[in-house]
């Protein structure tokens, strides 16, 4: 029997949504062992003199419990 467990967090990158991601991850994996799958619930940007400076996503990591 598998017992898994869902955190969320949120990840930044100047370069692109899916650049934040991958950090997102690659970050939480350094403390985390087993992540099992990752669902992105929120992306947004902040934008400075109409260009975008930098790109975030919310998501919500699983992993499962040893």
């Amino acid at each position: 029997m598998s017992i898994a467990k869902t955190i969320e967090i949120t990840a930044s990158s100047a370069q692109g949504f899916d650049d934040a991601i991958k950090q997102g991850i690659a970050k939480a994996n350094e403390s985390l062992e087993n992540i099992t799958g990752a669902w992105v619930m929120d992306q947004e940007m902040n934008v400075k003199d109409g260009k975008i400076t930098d790109y975030t996503v919310r998501m919500k990591l699983t992993f499962v419990l040893k």
